[in-house]
């Protein structure tokens, strides 16, 4: 059956969830919660797996909890860690403030397990010094080598010299560790073990078989007896040198004309003369051992090579005397080969040899050892020291269960379910904050590779900065990568430094090396249309510009041409008259050229201002909108899509885990996790900068004062063109209702003349 299958009877538990990150997650409150935990269903559970390392948790808690040593966590593990230490204690629902100290009357005394620990715990207190103690730390439990200094046997199989008071054993075991190994043990201190007791005493038996067989034809093997193995010694010391002269020797009898050379030539000897010699000197030495002839024996006085005469003296004390004569003269070849003869049995025993590791000890003390009974002495203390083992064994559950107690439910809170996480804790997967660009970043993990978490973190839709951490001083040296979760990214680059500071209170050298660009806010999508727009017209001007400057710069090279080539010729003149100096013209054409652009631009303004203008007063508002909403409103569309999408899951699971699902970082909990730089409550701005720029303050002052006055005359002359405010002498679209004209005065009666 999979143990990761809902058990029966699952729904029977009131279970209460909370709503994080787009999912349900399930709250953990009571014991009763505990308990039933190995029934919630896994797909419920937000992680199904995480590494033991590389968290902001106590490794030794995880590594305790990490039953199978794969070096992760799985489901069935904090299942198994859990039901136990509800079993042990009496109220599981303390494990929910994660005390350091474990109550001794919380461990359940009921059962036989229980028992087991709370005994434990009262011998290591007393052990501590700490009898009377009502509670146990995991200072308490971890100190294993202050609590087994003062005990002989304590499980681990490992025994130090100073488990025995005799002196025989001492030494034995001090002899072990020097020719085989030792081991440190629980109480810290190195000793032997089985193991390397039992290697010690074949090594010592393999040596004494070795050293029989030469004892059983010593007068083949054993020339010298115990004088052998020095003579062999001083032989071999010698041994290429006299070979070399007696093959040397050789060849002068094979042909006449070597002996000349095989003596070295005049010119290596005057070379050799001209120099301050010294008898052991590297360039002497290697000349013959002796004058080369032909047939000529190996003198054994002052006529050898002065650079041997220490080991030839050697080889004569040791070989020559004892077993040619003392005061001999000369060794022949003969002589020399009957030599190496007598010491060919003794190589070829010399070439078996086994037990090599304890040769050091020599054979008296190893057939001292083999005869005594120190092997069954030993082996006996081994196993009193293992008889320790379930003592042992109740110290470690004793260790686990007081970390458990201290911290098993916060790894509940941020592995059944991100709580900590979602609640504003730190998470354990959060390795610190990172300072930068005037914001701190809370969401920084632990990263391994770059590249392989680059891969699959880029899925989780979210701004990533790699930033590789170091402190000065120090070798120590991690990467992190950080998400950007509010503001924008207008000066952040790869290479860009901060710093960061861990969990600890360290703080680190970060410098960005890698980007994972993606919508960071909507604000940042906003305004982001408007700024390409200005780069946009800064570029078109800067290249206007260039295109005008170059055009002068050719024509002022063309002028000074001309001017050359009057100059070359009189009676021409020598520029055009009324032209201008080329140095004024150039500056006159970039002028130009840049009011040919701002005057496009003034039309292009204008051209937009009288259609604005056109428009009714209410319509005005609506297409200034309008106006957002087409230059902004895409940018601001696929942003928030994006955002939508932001994902932690894939960010976690490049660094390990095992995310069951989408755990979401929506706008909101996002702008928690980057704060940007504000001022504190009551801080007092002065807007006077003594150092800004003259023409900075001006340009403020400017935009103070215009901003307002350009707005009301927008809003006072687009009342005017609406009519709704009227301006003599100025017109309006609005019609005028005028008096209609006073008819004209009635011609006058002519009146007739009287006659």
């Amino acid at each position: 059956m999979n143990e990761c299958a809902t058990p029966a009877g699952s729904a029977n538990h009131p279970w209460r969830f909370f709503r994080a990150g787009g999912c349900d997650q399930v709250k953990i409150e009571t014991a009763a919660d505990l308990r039933a935990l190995g029934s919630l269903d896994p797909k419920l559970w937000v992680a199904l797996s995480c590494p033991v390392r590389g968290l902001e948790f106590d490794t030794r808690t995880l590594e305790l909890i990490d039953t199978d040593g794969d070096g992760r966590i799985r489901v069935p593990e904090i299942r198994a860690a859990v039901q136990w230490v509800c079993k042990v204690l009496k109220r599981p629902a303390d494990l929910r403030e994660g005390a350091a100290a474990l109550p001794l009357s919380s461990i359940e005394d009921g059962g036989d397990e229980g028992r087991a620990l709370l005994a434990s715990a009262r011998r290591v207190l007393a052990s501590l010094g700490k009898p009377q103690a009502a509670e146990i730390t995991v200072a308490d439990t971890t100190d294993t080598a202050r609590i087994l200094a003062q005990t002989r046997f304590n499980g681990d199989g490992v025994i130090p010299p100073e488990a025995t008071p005799d002196p025989a054993l001492k030494a034995a075991i001090a002899e072990i560790m020097a020719c085989i190994s030792g081991q440190t043990g629980r109480c810290g201190k190195a000793g032997v073990t089985q193991e390397s007791v039992d290697a010690f005493f074949a090594e010592l038996k393999a040596f004494s078989d070795w050293w029989k067989k030469a004892e059983d034809n010593a007068a083949a093997v054993l020339p010298l007896a115990d004088g052998t193995a020095a003579a062999h010694a001083a032989l071999t010391a010698v041994r290429a040198k006299i070979d070399d002269y007696f093959v040397r020797c050789r060849l002068a009898s094979f042909d006449p004309r070597a002996g000349g050379v095989l003596n070295r030539s005049e010119a290596e000897l005057a070379a050799l003369a001209a120099k301050d010699l010294s008898a052991g000197g590297a360039e002497v030495a290697s000349f013959p051992l002796a004058h080369v002839e032909a047939g000529r024996p190996l003198p054994l006085g002052l006529a050898t090579n002065p650079a041997w005469d220490p080991a030839m003296n050697a080889f004569r004390n040791a070989v020559l005397n004892p077993l040619l004569g003392k005061d001999k003269e000369s060794l022949s070849a003969d002589e020399w080969a009957g030599l190496l003869a007598r010491f060919a049995p003794y190589e070829a025993w010399l070439s078996a040899k086994t037990g090599a590791r304890v040769e050091k000890l020599g054979i008296q003390r190893a057939r001292e050892l083999l005869a005594g009974n120190v092997k069954a002495s030993l082996d006996q203390l081994i196993a009193q020291d293992k008889a320790g083992e379930y003592e042992m064994s109740r110290i470690t559950a004793l260790d686990r269960l007081v970390r458990y107690h201290r911290d098993l439910f916060r790894l509940l809170d941020n592995f059944v379910s991100f709580r900590e996480f979602y609640g504003r804790g730190k998470a354990i997967f959060q390795a610190g904050t990172l300072y930068m660009d005037g914001r701190s970043f809370d969401l920084c993990v632990r990263v391994a590779d770059t590249a392989k978490h680059a891969t699959l973190a880029t899925l989780g839709r979210s701004y990533l900065a790699y930033c590789d951490c170091t402190r000065p001083k120090s070798a120590e040296k991690m990467t992190i990568a950080v998400a950007f979760t509010g503001g924008d990214a207008e000066n952040i680059m790869v290479g860009r430094n901060g710093v960061f500071f861990d969990r600890a209170g360290r703080d680190w050298d970060a410098t960005v090396v890698k980007l994972i660009e993606h919508p960071i806010s909507i604000r940042q999508a906003i305004l982001s249309p408007y700024k390409r727009i200005g780069r946009m017209i800064s570029a078109q001007i800067e290249k206007m510009a260039a295109a005008r400057e170059k055009a002068v710069e050719d024509k002022a090279a063309l002028q000074v041409a001309a001017t050359a080539q009057a100059a070359a010729q009189p009676g021409k003149p020598a520029a055009p008259p009324g032209a201008p100096p080329a140095g004024i013209s150039n500056t006159v054409g970039v002028l130009a050229a840049i009011g040919l652009a701002i005057g496009a631009i003034g039309t292009a303004l204008a051209t937009a201002f009288s259609a604005f203008f056109g428009l009714k007063w209410w319509q005005m508002p609506l297409a200034i909108l309008g106006i957002l909403i087409i230059i902004s409103g895409p940018s601001v569309v696929i942003a928030w899509l994006k955002l939508r999408q932001r994902n932690l899951g894939p960010i976690l699971d490049a660094c390990g885990w095992a995310v069951n699902g989408r755990v979401k970082l929506s706008i909101r909990f996002g702008g928690t996790l980057t704060k940007l730089a504000e001022l504190p409550p009551g801080a007092v701005r002065l807007l006077d900068d003594p150092y800004a720029d003259r023409a900075g303050r001006v340009r403020r002052w400017f935009w103070i004062v215009f901003l307002p006055v350009a707005a009301a005359l927008i809003v006072y002359f687009a009342l005017v063109l609406k009519g709704v405010i009227d301006l003599p002498g100025f017109a309006t679209s609005k019609p005028r209702v005028t008096a209609p004209p006073a008819p004209p005065p009635a011609a006058a009666e002519a009146v007739p003349q009287a006659q």
